[in-house]
């Protein structure tokens, strides 16, 4: 369910010894301060002053301690694995790297809860916790979008979807990165409690009680590092060279020497996407830089991004980011600062198209043009975990809710 739904009854109840409202996170070492402390001040500060029922927090340690944190800091959590058995909702903020098995302990001791009737959460890269202790299975979900891909291709039975900031599944919920982490837990008290509560709540921490639309506008549909070393990474650079062409599909499958049903298979065994979807976002990216640098007309910017006809650069662009590319234009240069260049020398697309380190150097030298170098720090930096949130970008209007 997105995040304008009405979530779905669970039909499940909570074993005897657990409480609705006990409220257990699970920390690991080496995930950042700032997802992790998200639950902790949403869930664990009595705020019944402002006409916020008060839950009862209980921060566990997933693993031996002590748990270290962003900036080198050292954390003891009070709690450790079996007070999860007391809480009807179990939240994972983060997890410290897309590419390390959590401790199968904590795996196990999530399958019980949930196996008891507790609501189990995942923020941010918390979704791959989720996803190896096997509670996404089959279902909807989301992440950071950086992390989307990896998430798809390594758990192929979870329904990624990256548009979202939070997917409520009932009993299983998953938000993006970083700040979308607030949305959830804003929605969870919302569920609990009821609208004027989650309003009160955002209030005190002064922000929206909903945000509209999802990741869209931070989106960049990076491909993961996995795939530099493959012979697709060629062809991925050759399209993203010659984006302000009209080809295909089966254009990209030729030149791989590939049928467009293996084409079709490898690619997204390899991105978590389609390729025709892929193409696509790229072409509707490269529209917005476009857009945000330039004073091409649409009619222009459509030609040069490859699309058959300013209508179909209409269409694509609202069904991915809610608003027209006039609209988009309008509104992304009455938030840029007084005196902030503009043309086709001013400042690339806060959201970048390819990260040059993820790709050979063809596929480098047809993004440099495009990519900031601060992408790339980002990219790097997400390694070991989704650190940074690529939100620099304010909301625009026109922007459509999460489907």
């Amino acid at each position: 369910m997105s995040q304008d739904s009405a979530a779905p009854e669970t039909g499940r109840k909570l074993s005897g010894r657990r409480r609705r409202e006990v409220v257990a996170v699970l920390l690991f070492s080496g995930g950042p301060i700032f997802e992790s402390s998200i639950p902790l001040s949403v869930f664990g500060i009595d705020r019944q002053d402002a006409g916020v029922p008060r839950y009862r927090l209980l921060v566990c340690a997933g693993e031996d301690g002590p748990l270290r944190t962003t900036g080198g800091l050292e954390l003891s959590a009070p709690y450790g694995l079996e007070a999860i058995s007391r809480a009807g909702t179990v939240v994972v903020p983060a997890w410290r790297s897309i590419t390390s098995p959590p401790p199968a302990e904590a795996l196990d001791a999530l399958r019980r809860a949930h196996e008891e009737g507790a609501r189990i959460v995942g923020l941010c890269t918390g979704a791959f916790v989720l996803a190896a202790a096997g509670l996404l299975d089959g279902r909807p979900a989301t992440t950071h979008w950086m992390y989307a891909p990896t998430l798809a291709k390594r758990y192929p039975s979870v329904h990624v979807d990256p548009r979202e900031l939070f997917v409520d599944d009932g009993d299983v919920l998953t938000s993006a990165g970083t700040a979308a982490g607030i949305d959830l837990c804003l929605h969870i008290v919302r569920t609990d409690h009821g609208t004027e509560a989650a309003g009160a709540l955002a209030r005190r921490l002064v922000v929206p009680p909903r945000r509209s639309g999802g990741q869209e506008r931070y989106l960049d549909r990076s491909l993961p590092e996995e795939i530099g070393a493959d012979p697709l990474a060629e062809v991925v650079a050759w399209a993203l060279e010659h984006l302000h062409e009209q080809f295909d599909v089966e254009t990209l499958a030729a030149r791989a020497y590939m049928s467009r049903r293996t084409f079709d298979r490898r690619f997204r065994s390899l991105t978590g996407s389609a390729p025709l979807q892929w193409l696509i976002t790229q072409r509707v990216l490269q529209a917005q830089r476009l857009l945000e640098t330039s004073d091409y007309s649409v009619d222009e910017v459509a030609g040069r991004c490859g699309f058959r006809s300013p209508v179909a650069l209409r269409g694509h662009f609202r069904r991915q980011l809610g608003s027209s590319p006039a609209a988009y234009r309008a509104a992304y240069r009455a938030r840029r600062p007084q005196g902030e260049p503009s043309g086709p020398s001013g400042p690339s697309s806060l959201m970048e198209s390819v990260m040059p380190s993820q790709l050979p150097s063809a596929a480098r030298r047809a993004a440099a043009a495009s990519t900031a170098a601060g992408a790339t720090a980002a990219a790097d930096h997400g390694k070991t975990h989704a650190d940074a949130f690529s939100g620099g970008r304010a909301a625009l209007p026109g922007q459509r809710s999460a489907p």
